[in-house]
């Protein structure tokens, strides 16, 4: 808007000018008149005369117009032009019947006037006073002005996202001015089609234009009989008003208004859009066919031509928006190095404005500098995406970055343009580089090439210049201003794509060190050479008396004979397969065992003893049943309870979400289970731990998802969930092997019962155990009074006498349950259910004794107040 006005300003200057550099165009014509009639003398020109000579020789002014006259000028004329044109004759009294013109749906109404000689004659006869080609010239070079201006004006407004409405008010004050209207109307038609509203142009919403519907019929206002007709209707008398068609008049009253053209705006589609009146005040000149034609060309003309020009933007508009989409897509699919992404930065950017060459610099907030590592690719004739430089190998990336690095550019961010621009976060386009002072010449000087024309512009993300891109020499000119729109933004796509690929690096930094890490931690947490020799001279009993019963306790093995007792168990279930004979390796499995003994903490129930117990007892159930596991299965089964607790730290899940640890964070649900299997394929992935790296993929797959199921299902949330559903399966007599739901709650419920396997130990094991169990939930209770959190009673060390209690409703509700129902389905496992319940005897009878015990102290409180009562009531009773 501010250009428009400076050309509106530079027309005034203009006209200013014309009328200095002809200050005699009053006597202009006058001299013309002189040299036309000789005969006549000097003092007989006067402004009579001159009138005189232009109406009888109107082609001699249209002339002089068109070939002396600037379109501005004439412009200014018209605007000033008062439409009152002034008669001799009032109108009559007489009244006139409409009658059809000749154009097409077209209706005029012409009032006749009585001369003063009694004759007739029509009113329009008094307008040939002025020269119907001059008026027409005027009209022509007035039009192709507003013309002019008005696409300007429109094109400018469409691309401020303008309404429908906006445009339309603004095509018909163009075609007001061109057929002389002192004004308009303009109705637009609402989404029901039958009602009109009127539109102003201090409110463009369409919608809320105008309160009060206008109906589209016959009968009321002018505006709604055409909508109804679609037909054009000039009136030229407002007092001589067809009552049938539109009795109303103008919907908008004035008492001023004489005549009227009223057109329907319709499109293309043949859709009415709505209505515009086009008006005069005070004015006998009614608005004539050509008037009409004139309208509807310009409506025509107009139209095609805006059209076009919106056509010709948004085509502008879709290619930009292909080409970044074809940017995002190529720059954030390969988000490969920071370096890849800025050489596709500033490869697009040359294509987007032409430019021969590109600068990408950094801004380095550290140092308060900008550097750049890759700066001049104007020698690449490859497209991008076609070049090796971007793509995803590692060895050419690194390449890549280790020549940058060596010619990277860097200078103080105040200095040069793109200091400026980096600076004050504004954007530069400057057509001769080095007559402008704030050009550092010495990147040229390093890089031996000549910067004429260059546009520079700031890479922002969250209001924060993070970079800026330089372009350089624009191939056919300079930079123009819709270069700057492009480019800007495209900048926004610049600065996501340069913090993406910055957390990129981050990120891979980070996994990088993580990987420094867990080979420090895998160095350590390893078995040592030592530790595999020392072991190594162990000889593998061929037979461990006792091993197979489910009375045998785990925690009488020493700890130095737990791995060798793991080896032994493991192979014994292996070799259940002759095709397992030589499939696993008698080192690794050593060291594996090791590793997972080394990766239990110290605690005082969750740790190496545990992990050895829970493997014992699934051997056991394998070796004293008739399953149906199959020999991988078998082993999957051993796999998951040796490793079931890695990492163990003495907490319960409960605890680790309360107090908002690490492990919580990354795992919701399971959390210490999670851990713990994440713990176990650690140790697999390692090379000389790998016990399973001789089997195909798809067997490793199956094992590792299986041994996944069996650690997530220690998680005793879970056993509330799956026994149920597994028993309503067994009543139902349902219960199959071979389908894999029942199969994996069977295995989940197994889990379970060999978990909880201290259970149904002989007594004096059981309570043993029990008490190391206690002394680890007693400790994290602890913890929570610590961090002012009140533990649950189980876990309260102050309710310690409760013991016996606590595991009688512990042994009913969760493992009698748990081994009834799977003596169901393998009946050779009822001594784990009869063990049990000789410790649920056992405990039942402590609580009982606790009970009768407290029973009796309280009696015995109870007898001791009495008598000290009556001793205290004695004296005073005698």
């Amino acid at each position: 808007m501010a250009k428009r006005d400076n050309d509106n300003d530079n027309d005034d200057l203009n006209y200013m000018t014309e009328e200095d550099d002809h200050s005699s165009y009053s006597s202009t014509p006058a001299k013309r008149i002189k040299l036309a009639n000789a005969e006549r003398s000097p003092s007989s020109v006067t402004a009579d005369s001159v009138k005189l000579y232009l109406s009888e020789h109107p082609e001699f002014l249209d002339s002089y117009i068109q070939q002396n006259i600037h379109s501005n000028t004439i412009e200014q004329w018209m605007t000033k032009k008062p439409q009152k044109v002034s008669s001799p004759t009032q109108p009559s009294s007489s009244t006139s019947m409409p009658i059809v013109s000749s154009h097409k749906n077209s209706i005029s109404t012409t009032t006749t006037v009585k001369t003063a000689d009694g004759k007739r004659k029509n009113s329009s006869d008094s307008s040939k006073q002025i020269s119907l080609t001059t008026t027409k010239s005027l009209n022509t070079l007035v039009e192709l002005s507003n013309k002019r201006r008005l696409l300007l004006e429109l094109t400018d407004e469409v691309n401020q996202n303008v309404s429908k409405a906006q445009i339309l008010y603004e095509l018909n004050k163009s075609i007001a001015t061109t057929v002389s209207a002192d004004g308009f109307n303009l109705y637009l038609v609402d989404e029901s089609d039958t009602n009109m509203r009127l539109f102003s142009a201090e409110n463009d919403d369409e919608q809320a234009a105008c309160f009060i519907p206008i109906q589209i019929e016959s009968g009321h206002c002018i505006a709604g009989y055409v909508a109804w007709s679609k037909e054009t209707v000039r009136i030229s008398d407002m007092s001589t008003l067809d009552m049938e068609k539109y009795p109303d008049g103008l919907y908008v009253k004035d008492d001023k208004v004489t005549a009227v053209m009223a057109h329907p705006i319709i499109s293309t589609s043949g859709n009415l859009l709505g209505i515009v009146e086009f008006y005069r005040t005070d004015s006998i000149t009614p608005f004539s066919a050509e008037d009409e034609e004139e309208s509807l060309k310009c409506v025509k003309e107009l139209f095609t031509q805006t059209y076009y020009e919106l056509y010709h933007s948004m085509t502008c508009e879709r290619r930009l928006n292909d080409f970044l989409l074809a940017v995002t897509k190529s720059i954030f699919q390969e988000l490969v190095s920071m370096d890849a992404v800025m050489l596709k930065i500033m490869s697009y950017a040359k294509k987007l404005v032409n430019a021969d060459r590109a600068s990408l610099f950094m801004v380095d907030s550290r140092t308060k500098e900008l550097y750049a590592r890759i700066f001049d690719i104007g020698r690449e004739e490859t497209d991008v995406s076609q070049s090796s430089i971007v793509n995803n190998k590692d060895e050419q990336i690194q390449k890549r970055s280790i020549s940058d690095d060596r010619a990277c550019i860097r200078f103080p961010m105040d200095k040069g343009i793109a200091g400026y621009v980096a600076t004050t976060g504004k954007t530069l386009n400057i057509i001769d580089a080095y007559s402008d002072t704030r050009f550092n010449r010495d990147i040229d000087q390093k890089t031996g090439y000549k910067t004429k024309t260059l546009l520079c512009m700031p890479i922002m993300i969250q209001g924060n210049v993070i970079g800026v891109v330089q372009m350089i020499n624009k191939k056919n000119g300079h930079f123009t201003k819709s270069d700057e729109e492009s480019f800007e933004t495209f900048a926004v796509y610049c600065g996501l794509a340069l913090h993406h690929a910055s957390l990129y690096d981050r990120i891979r930094r980070s996994e990088q060190k993580c990987k420094v890490a867990i080979e420090v931690l895998s160095y350590h947490a390893s078995c040592t050479d030592e530790e595999y020799e020392r072991f190594k001279t162990y000889t593998l009993p061929r037979h461990i008396p006792d091993l197979e019963l489910f009375e045998f306790s785990p925690w009488s093995v020493g700890n130095d004979m737990k791995p060798m007792h793991v080896l032994y168990m493991f192979l014994d279930l292996a070799n259940m397969d002759p095709i397992n004979v030589n499939r696993f390796d008698m080192e690794c499995l050593m060291r594996f065992t090791l590793t997972v003994r080394k990766n239990y903490r110290n605690v005082p129930y969750h740790n190496w003893s545990h992990a050895f117990s829970v493997a014992h007892a699934i051997y056991t159930v394998i070796k004293q049943t008739k399953h149906h596991f199959t020999t991988n299965e078998c082993i999957a089964l051993f796999v998951a309870c040796l490793c079931h607790d890695l990492d163990h730290r003495g907490k319960t899940n409960a605890y680790m979400v309360k107090s908002a640890s690490t492990l919580a964070s990354i795992y919701s649900t399971s959390t210490m289970e999670r851990h713990h299997f994440n713990q176990t394929v650690t140790i697999l992935q390692t090379d000389n731990l790998n016990i399973f790296k001789h089997f195909s993929p798809k067997d490793y797959r199956q094992m590792l998802d299986e041994i996944r199921h069996c650690i997530l299902a220690t998680d005793l949330a879970l056993f509330f969930e799956n026994r149920p559903k597994l028993e309503r399966i067994v009543e139902n007599n349902e219960f199959n092997w071979t389908n894999r739901e029942h199969f994996q709650r069977f295995q989940s419920l197994s889990m379970t019962a060999v978990d909880l396997c201290a259970m149904y130990k002989p007594w004096t094991v059981q309570k043993d155990v029990v008490t190391t169990i206690m002394d680890e939930f007693w400790q994290e209770g602890d913890d929570e009074k610590r961090r002012g959190i009140q533990p649950q009673s189980l876990m309260d060390r102050s309710l310690a006498h409760e013991l016996p209690k606590n595991q009688v409703n512990f042994i009913k509700s969760i493992c009698l349950p748990c081994y009834s129902l799977i003596v169901r389905i393998l009946p050779e496992t009822k001594p784990m259910l009869d063990g049990a319940k000789e410790n649920l005897h056992r405990w039942q009878e402590l609580a009982d004794e606790q009970q009768a015990s407290q029973t009796a102290m309280s009696s015995s409180i109870s007898t001791s107040e009495i008598t000290d009562s009556s001793s205290i009531q004695q004296p005073a009773s005698s």
